[in-house]
């Protein structure tokens, strides 16, 4: 039953939030959707979870057109700016924006259409070669030219950290990160706040919750494991 294993989550976000004195309410936890058949999210939408987040745009544009209105979509993958037609006005958050040039399409793509679009920095804060994002120190220049943007608001950052048999290996890079939304923050940027850390996955979401997260993105362990075929 994916009611039991959601719940399991939920258990598991608010003893961290305990631990670490802190509100279960200012963590979201993102219900990762990808290649789950809409009858999966429907169950999971009905026990009242309301944010789900998809890696490919074809797949997250067919869900929203099928899945309840009230859903906030987050686009969690890599994100090509050819794509960026297809997302601006239907996501809540673009999560995994990892380069100014795609910063720059969401504005053209949003100030078109008149609205905001909310944005998160995507920081590769352990520096693997296999990974997107950001370098630590690049996000303090990325902040400063997405702050004269009209059509994006940078309001937090997001990492996907190692993947790692202990997720307390993985407790530094959330400290990490972290510290880097606090050092931007300080910067005092016209029209950034980092408020929003979207980090910590099925394997290490306990952690990231321990160290700040705001967003956690588990999949597998709410629907089990992907099927790929």
């Amino acid at each position: 039953m994916l009611k039991d294993s959601l719940n399991e989550v939920k258990k598991n976000i608010s003893e961290a939030c305990k631990r670490a004195g802190r509100d279960p309410k200012d963590v979201t936890l993102i219900a990762v959707s990808k290649t789950k058949p809409v009858e999966m999210l429907s169950e999971v939408y009905n026990e009242g979870v309301r944010d789900f987040g998809e890696n490919y745009v074809q797949e997250l544009v067919d869900k929203i057109e099928i899945m309840p209105k009230d859903i906030r979509w987050h686009m969690i993958g890599h994100l090509q700016r050819n794509k960026v037609k297809y997302l601006v006005g239907k996501v809540a958050c673009i999560h995994s924006v990892d380069s100014i040039r795609l910063a720059e399409e969401i504005n053209e793509r949003s100030v078109k259409s008149g609205i905001v679009t909310e944005i998160m920095a995507e920081v590769n804060i352990a520096g693997e070669e296999s990974k997107f994002g950001f370098k630590r120190d690049e996000v303090f220049d990325f902040a400063e030219k997405v702050s004269v943007m009209k059509g994006v608001k940078l309001t937090g950052l997001m990492t996907s950290a190692p993947y790692v048999a202990d997720p307390e290996e993985n407790r530094l890079y959330f400290r990490e990160m972290k510290s880097l939304s606090v050092d931007i923050n300080a910067k005092n940027i016209d029209n950034v706040n980092i408020t929003g850390l979207s980090m910590g996955m099925t394997n290490d979401y306990v952690v990231a919750v321990e160290e700040g997260a705001t967003h956690v993105r588990v999949g597998t362990a709410i629907f089990g494991a992907r099927n790929y075929n």
